[in-house]
């Protein structure tokens, strides 16, 4: 009876333990085991997880950043380029669309053979506008009626042209033409040759020109050479010279001195290549002419030494009123006298003219002299705006 109660207890064990059996060998229990056997609270394992996910999350954020930049290597070349701070090397990179434009126009005029020899003894120029080749073709019909007209710098008013070649690009002139030119001012000047295509019914075209500054030239030996043609410059403006004068005021005594001294680099108004020059000094007060005097004629120069003071008498309270223009002119027993170039001093004056008077203002008594660059006739005069050619009397104090 016992050894059937034994059997019992070992029969029914099993029954009453399986359902112990299988709430062990779930996971939760598994993993609450394994958490258990950990010597740490609950806060310390949370604040560690919270740890490790943020280490993951920085790390999956560093692969994809480095991927990234892996696959657009070109964007940061880009971007580095904007950043070069050294025009010349941004030029390099990128030229300017204003550079492309103007080497396109440099280029496909053609080129121009010519010669030059300088006689020393005869102060002669002598150019030879030999021939030209590959010229651009301005016509519709594929081809050009070229000439070529040469002149100096120094003396833009005496011009020479060739012959026209019809429809041709690679026309032979064989041509000489001569200039005289001072050796003194060979350096100063510049010789100028430019290429048209002549039409009959409509303004000629320019296709190009080849500019030789004289000084950049050894005369000593003649000179046979080709040069590409280039554009056309803007129209130059004139040299008419230079002129150094002095001005002194005494206000005590309503003195104003005008010293001509002397000129440079006159332009030409003979045939011969010279000008007789004289120089006028005008007061204009409140626009209207009143005194003027008049140096003596250096014959055929056209850099004269003058050294003549005209005094002219001026009160202090007209004085701000005054213009005074000094205009250089070309003497002419035969026909009028011709201007070369004028300038003006006064409160309406502006640039060196304005500074020379402002500087003769604020040193009373004491001479000022300063070189002038002659401007047009007509500009200077536009510029005064005169009323009248009316003498006025000396206005009393």
């Amino acid at each position: 009876m016992a050894v059937a109660a034994r059997q019992g207890r070992a029969t029914a064990s099993p029954l009453t333990s399986s359902p112990v059996a299988t709430t062990t060998t779930a996971r939760p229990g598994f993993l609450g085991g394994w958490l258990s056997r950990i010597p740490l609270p609950k806060w310390a394992l949370i604040a560690v997880a919270v740890a490790v996910a943020v280490l993951l999350l920085l790390f999956l954020i560093c692969i994809i950043r480095c991927c990234c930049c892996k696959k657009k290597p070109k964007k940061k070349e880009r971007v580095s380029l904007h950043t070069v701070g050294n025009s010349t090397m941004a030029s390099l990179v990128q030229p300017e669309m204003e550079d492309l434009e103007r080497a396109a126009e440099q280029t496909g005029r053609g080129k121009l053979q010519y010669s030059l020899e300088y006689n020393f003894r005869a102060q002669e120029l002598k150019v030879g506008v030999k021939q030209a080749a590959e010229l651009k073709a301005m016509d519709s019909g594929g081809t050009s009626d070229p000439y070529v007209i040469v002149y100096l710098t120094s003396d833009m008013k005496k011009r020479y042209e060739t012959k026209v070649y019809r429809k041709t690009l690679n026309p032979v002139f064989n041509e000489n033409f001569a200039f005289q030119v001072p050796q003194a001012e060979v350096p100063d000047s510049t010789l100028v040759m430019q290429i048209y295509d002549f039409n009959r019914f409509a303004k000629h075209d320019i296709i190009g020109e080849v500019r030789l500054p004289l000084a950049s030239v050894n005369l000593q030996h003649v000179i046979e050479q080709w040069s590409d043609l280039v554009a056309a410059s803007k129209v130059e403006e004139e040299q008419l010279g230079e002129i150094c004068f002095s001005l002194r005021y005494v206000p005590s005594t309503s003195k104003l001195t005008v010293l001509i001294l002397e000129a440079k680099k006159l332009k030409r108004m003979d045939s011969h290549g010279l000008s007789d020059p004289f120089v006028k000094v005008h007061l204009i007060l409140n626009r209207k002419k009143w005194k003027k005097k008049k140096t003596s004629v250096k014959k055929n120069t056209l850099s004269p030494y003058f050294n003549e003071a005209f005094v002219f008498e001026v009160p202090f309270n007209q004085i701000q009123n005054v213009d005074v223009v000094i205009s250089v002119w070309d003497h002419d027993k035969v026909t009028k006298n011709e201007p070369i170039g004028k300038l003006f001093l006064g409160c309406r004056a502006t640039g060196k003219q304005l500074r020379h008077w402002s500087d003769m203002l604020s040193n009373p008594r004491r001479p000022l002299a300063q070189w002038h660059s002659l401007q047009p006739p007509d500009v200077v005069d536009k510029a005064l705006g005169l009323k009248s050619h009316l003498k006025l009397p000396l206005p009393h104090r």
